[in-house]
């Protein structure tokens, strides 16, 4: 019989099998103590369950951990992980530092199957979704590289925030993300991350976004781009199934808690996306919507044809948006002495292993 990654299951999932093997279900919350706030790495180091019950998960699971291929750090302090998977494949993580917290960034695919033309990742190709456990050990390994007190204050924690920004589109594995979710806000006996504290980030997959917003409560944040149908579809795919009109009035029915705001995200691109008149365009298009802006220049890198603007037109951009009465930042590029760029480790990596046969 082939063990099962107990990770892949959420606390209520792992309570369901255990009534249903005549095991009271309160233990999922034993069990889910030792993997997520003690780190152990075995079933048999879970003291406070019976010997009959540790011989049933030894059995039935496996408690693995993602095998470091490389960690690139910055001169910035940001730390890039390469994790390569049990079947071979390889995804990314990446810690990146602030002024007052850390945020990590995970990945939820190999890959990406939304072929946006900026994106290094969409380059590679998709290659398959990422279980829930294989999302969940990105945050739980990363904890483990830099282990901190387990009740230590939360701005002593080896970092404060996640964002589903890596590799992939978090709501085209909407399942599996879902689950590592469950996970990763559980307050009692999962790795306790506040859901304030976690933002998905979606290129726009309107017909997913109901669910995410009917099934979690974390922060919402959307890859927009382009100001009209034409540059968006040119940049993005995703814009000829679901183009600017449909997506903001699925923004405009998404569920907000109080005075929570949508985070707008807008690549700029030299000659692309960056002229008063985006601007002025985006300015309106936005005005229905609770939200706020995060400008990101262009991260240049080897093989793309899109370029930085320059940081005058940054800024004018910006001020713009002010002038308007947004509230938008310009978000700067962190590790760039490193493989900076989402998918670049990764591609390093395949591309050296090639050369290499």
């Amino acid at each position: 019989m082939k063990k099962r990654e107990i990770k892949d299951f959420s606390r209520s999932e792992l309570e369901a099998w255990l009534e249903e093997k005549g095991i009271a279900p309160y233990r999922a919350g034993q069990i889910f103590k030792w993997i997520y706030l003690r780190q152990v790495d075995s079933f048999e180091e879970m003291t406070d369950l019976g010997k009959k019950l540790r011989a049933l998960l030894i059995e039935n699971y496996t408690i693995a951990r993602l095998e470091k291929a490389n960690v690139e750090i910055s001169s910035d302090g940001t730390r890039k992980y390469l994790f390569r998977l049990a079947d071979g494949e390889y995804t990314e993580s990446v810690l990146i530092p602030g002024k007052d917290r850390k945020t990590l960034c995970i990945s939820s695919q190999v890959g990406c199957a939304q072929g946006c033309e900026f994106c290094l990742t969409a380059k590679g190709g998709f290659k398959r979704n990422l279980s829930a456990g294989e999302i969940i050990n990105q945050v739980r390994d990363v904890l483990h590289d830099l282990p901190m007190d387990e009740d230590a204050p939360d701005t002593e924690k080896a970092f404060q925030n996640i964002v589903f920004m890596g590799m992939g589109e978090p709501l085209a594995n909407l399942k599996q993300v879902l689950t590592a979710l469950s996970v990763i806000t559980d307050g009692d006996y999962g790795l306790r991350f506040s859901s304030r504290r976690v933002t998905i980030s979606t290129c726009g997959l309107v017909g997913n976004l109901a669910e995410l917003g009917e099934k979690s409560h974390v922060n919402l944040a959307v890859s927009l781009n382009a100001s009209d149908n034409a540059t968006r579809s040119a940049l993005m795919p995703i814009n000829a199934s679901y183009p600017i009109e449909r997506l903001l009035q699925a923004l405009a029915d998404y569920p907000l808690r109080h005075r929570e705001k949508i985070t707008i995200e807008y690549i700029l691109m030299k000659g692309i996306n960056d002229t008063d008149a985006d601007a002025l365009r985006l300015i309106e298009m936005l005005r229905p919507l609770q939200i706020k802006i995060n400008l990101l220049p262009f991260n240049e890198h080897e093989g793309s044809d899109f370029e930085r603007p320059d940081d005058d037109t940054v800024d004018h951009f910006l001020q713009m948006l002010h002038d308007a009465g947004y509230t938008a930042i310009v978000r700067k590029s962190m590790g760039q002495d490193i493989s900076a760029a989402c998918g670049q480790l990764r591609a390093n990596q395949i591309k050296g292993t090639s050369e290499e046969v």
